[in-house]
């Protein structure tokens, strides 16, 4: 693919500044930038790689303010982030399957299929399933009974997706995600043994969800799981049984959510952390990595950090305190030993 910088600043609504003609032809990072690519400047810290590097175009916001020449040309946009998301869109060119049914896939004769819906090797869907038109499914997917999946969607190598699951549009569903696996539920009987408590619900997620690789979405013991739509959700979390995510909700790699757990809308929850059961947490919360929260938080916009999470700020000025704590020890020893002094000389 050829563009050149006029066409790309068309695409994403920016001005070019420096060579309206330059001609690219992929993209790369700025500090490993050759010509013909086109790379980005969005975090300061890179901002010294811009007058060194050998990429032919630089996407910069349009308060940028070079301190030294630059031999690149620019592309000045309002938003780095969005513009480049935009640009990626044309460079993608994603992993190849064609639009018929496999001859190897094992597709049960009741599976309604939309218009143009492409089934790779491999694939096995089962009775009473409905897939909706332009959906893409890789090699070796499992879709379980009565699934009904939505219009454009992309399931990716190796993903199980378990009966009575539903799936919006335009959602992507990264390799080897499960959605539908029993929750975690068991009971002990007289004797101390762990008696299964079968889970009968299902999950639903909801429009352009995208869900990350080895990410596990556990099915309602009763009722549903739901995942609302826009949600973003990285690789490697766990969603437990009848939890409820709230639309544009983002989630980082390795978090966990017990059981029974509403998550309101707009919120961002860092990596790895670890969210109790059967609580509420309010919209718009931002949850710091590695926290725990282990109660409801119920204002909206509440900021956390910590395991247990306080609030965001409390915990920067307790680590600060906490950072200290051996010269603050070290300090009352010394007035404690000056106070023992006082006391036996008298």
């Amino acid at each position: 693919m050829e563009i050149k910088a006029w066409q790309i600043a068309q695409l994403i609504n920016g001005k070019v500044v420096g060579d309206d003609n330059a001609v690219i032809t992929g993209p790369s990072k700025i500090e490993e930038g050759k010509p013909g690519t086109i790379t980005f400047l969005a975090n300061p810290k890179y901002k010294d790689y811009i007058y060194t590097t050998q990429a032919s175009v630089v996407l910069v916001s349009n308060d940028f303010k070079p301190e030294h020449e630059i031999s690149t040309t620019l592309i000045q946009v309002d938003n780095v982030y969005l513009a480049l998301s935009q640009l990626m869109e044309q460079f993608n060119s994603g992993i190849s399957v064609r639009p018929q049914v496999a001859s190897t896939a094992v597709v049960d004769d009741s599976v309604i299929f939309g218009d143009n819906v492409a089934v790779d090797d491999y694939v096995i869907i089962k009775p009473g399933v409905t897939i909706g038109n332009n959906t893409k499914i890789y090699g070796q997917v499992y879709i379980g009974d009565r699934v009904k999946i939505g219009a454009d969607v992309t399931i990716y190598p190796g993903v199980k997706i378990y009966h009575n699951c539903e799936i919006g549009d335009r959602c992507v569903i990264h390799a080897n995600a499960v959605i539908g696996s029993d929750g975690f539920g068991f009971v002990r009987d007289d004797k101390g043994n762990y008696k299964k408590i079968h889970q009968i619900g299902n999950v639903v997620i909801q429009n352009d969800v995208e869900i990350g690789s080895n990410t596990v979405i556990d099915r309602g013991s009763m009722g549903s799981t739901v995942i609302g739509a826009g949600v973003k959700l990285d690789n490697l979390i766990q969603i437990a049984h009848n939890v409820h995510i709230g639309n544009n909700t983002a989630i980082a790699a390795q978090a966990g959510i017990a059981g029974s757990t509403s998550v309101g809308k707009d919120c961002i929850i860092g990596g790895q952390v670890g969210i109790v059961g059967h609580i509420q947490i309010a919209d718009g919360t931002m949850i710091q990595a590695q926290s725990g929260v282990a109660s409801t938080i119920k204002k909206d916009g509440t900021k956390l950090y910590g395991s247990p999470a306080i609030e965001y700020q409390n915990y920067l000025k307790s680590y600060a305190w906490f950072k200290k704590l051996p010269e603050l020890v070290a300090q009352l020893q010394a007035l404690q030993n000056a106070l023992d002094d006082v006391a036996n000389s008298r």
